[in-house]
């Protein structure tokens, strides 16, 4: 593999991490508002629906930017680069 091959993975890498890191923090930024609004209606406590909701896109994306995406891709690389031999 070439430098400017590694660096530009490197490169779509740290962008997808950087992307997750944000949403994570808009994520949490928002729950905090929605639970303060919760807390202060003294209601229905609906806070959790929201959170559970959108909490499981963010373990999704999560999982498959840390772990389950750079195994397959590097398998997937790997696999296409003996099949060119």
């Amino acid at each position: 593999m070439k430098k400017d091959e590694k660096y530009e993975r490197a490169k779509k890498r740290v962008a997808e991490l950087k992307g997750f890191y944000t949403h994570l923090a808009i994520y949490l930024t928002i729950m905090a508002l929605l639970f303060f609004i919760d807390y202060s209606d003294r209601g229905n406590w609906w806070f959790h629906w929201p959170a559970i909701g959108w909490g499981i896109f963010i373990v999704i994306r999560g999982v498959s930017i840390t772990r389950l995406g750079s195994d397959w891709e590097n398998k997937k690389i790997k696999e296409i680069m003996k099949e060119e031999e």
